[in-house]
């Protein structure tokens, strides 16, 4: 069918569309032949589901622990099911056209995607969705057209996996206080530095780096980003053990790394653009998930309040009631967020306000979990959905970095929704190696 098209301010869509109630039905033809439904009790909404103590897994980890061989099983599985998606048209419909991708609305991506909730699809933590809806869409949106080509479609079709190198131990929150250093040389820059916190850097095979090319400028105007091959010589990654067991995290160690100018993406200087641009795209997804299951449900902490014999005690109703309150309000948040972004509105501060929201109903999950199980939290004695909650309270309090740190995310609300001043910056017009200079004294 021949498409006339329309242009909106970052992608080309179709303007003779498709029957949308016919797209959902053919979608729904090819997940019944490529994956397996869930049961009805599973496909319904959460409010509805009830808890049934002992049956079912009691994994309310928040950051998984799973050996490297097992991780990897997980991730073959997500790659060939995200192969069979992308080959049959369901991988990247809201794309351009130009880029391999169906150039659709949003509204058929999330028509797809409610179809795709009611099957049992692979799932493998936090690398995929970083390199399909971080990486490849940061480099669907500054990459050259031969860096699209070589990319976009190997991205999202999970032939290649891609990771973000951007935090360093000394430039978190502040992340344009970053020091990885790249150097020019002829048609090469040569990348010395460390980051850490990385997701899934063991797997992936390219990482999205910042840098500092640099240091006699403003901090925010010094830097660089380049696509880094993660198997070039002089790149080591190693795990970082968290206390909760696993190691989803890595620091990446970047010696005397030579890459070619082809691999920069965006301009020489522009690398804060870059990086606020993949950023944002963290951001959406972090308030997206806001509504997840990830670390348990409230309906998982009165179905252990029930099995102790204590969902009677006034402290303990008292603390599930403020619980449930909170939780509806999460979701009422992220239903107008969503229902902003069905009327064509850009993502605001509302996905601030989620990721705020969801840190803090999993302190108040941990402090009311504590509260019922007790010592059960200590050691491991076998009962069924007792000490696998301390999984969820020693990873819950890494959210609160994870995706921007709390403290960022308050800084965007009092700013871009009470109209606060901004922070005082007394190094924004200052060199960054002044500033350094500055800070040691």
């Amino acid at each position: 069918m021949s498409h006339g098209k329309r242009c909106t301010t970052s992608v080309w869509f179709v303007t003779d569309l498709p029957d949308i109630d016919q797209f959902r039905k053919e979608a729904r033809v090819w997940l019944e032949q490529n994956a397996e439904a869930l049961p009805e009790a599973d496909k319904s909404d959460d409010e509805e589901q009830e808890v049934q103590w002992g049956q079912g897994s009691d994994n309310v980890a928040i950051f998984h622990n799973y050996t490297d061989e097992h991780e990897l099983e997980r991730l073959n599985a997500v790659k060939a099911w995200q192969r069979k998606k992308f080959d049959a048209g369901y991988a990247m419909i809201n794309w351009p056209e130009d880029v391999g991708g169906r150039g659709l609305p949003a509204t058929y991506v999330r028509a797809y995607t409610t179809e795709e909730s009611k099957f049992r699809i692979p799932s493998a933590g936090e690398l995929p969705p970083t390199s399909m809806g971080l990486i490849a869409t940061t480099v669907g949106a500054f990459g050259t057209p031969e860096q699209k080509e070589m990319f976009v479609k190997p991205l999202m079709s999970m032939e290649i996996c891609g990771c973000q190198l951007f935090s360093e131990p000394s430039a978190g929150s502040d992340l344009a206080s970053l020091t990885t250093r790249a150097v020019r040389d002829g048609d090469e820059w040569i990348l010395n530095g460390q980051k850490v916190w990385t997701s899934g850097a063991r797997f992936a095979e390219w990482g999205l780096a910042i840098t500092r090319h640099d240091f006699d400028v403003p901090k925010h105007k010094g830097m660089t980003a380049f696509m880094v091959p993660l198997n070039a010589p002089g790149v080591e990654t190693r795990p970082i053990k968290q206390m909760s067991g696993g190691a989803n995290f890595n620091e990446v160690f970047l010696t005397d790394v030579r890459i070619p100018d082809s691999l920069r993406l965006g301009p020489v200087g522009e690398g804060w653009k870059v990086a606020l641009t993949c950023l944002g795209f963290e951001r959406d997804h972090s308030s997206g998930s806001t509504s997840s299951h990830t670390g348990g449900t409230y309906k998982q902490v009165i179905a252990a309040a029930e099995w102790a014999g204590v969902a009677n005690d006034p402290i303990i109703r008292q603390s599930l009631a403020d619980l449930y309150i909170q939780h509806k309000v999460a979701q009422l948040t992220n239903r107008r967020a969503a229902a902003g972004l069905r009327a064509g509105q850009t993502p605001g501060p509302e996905g601030s306000l989620g990721k705020l929201m969801w840190t803090a109903n999993m302190t108040r999950v941990s402090n009311v979990i504590s509260q019922i199980l007790g010592t059960r939290l200590v050691a491991d004695n076998g009962e069924w959905g007792t000490y696998a909650w301390n999984e969820h309270i020693l990873g819950a309090p890494g959210y609160r970095i994870a995706g921007g740190s709390d403290e960022v995310q308050r800084n965007i609300v009092g700013e871009r929704v009470l109209g606060l001043p901004p922070e005082p910056r007394v190094d924004k017009d200052v060199a960054f190696s002044e500033a350094q200079r500055l800070a040691r004294k």
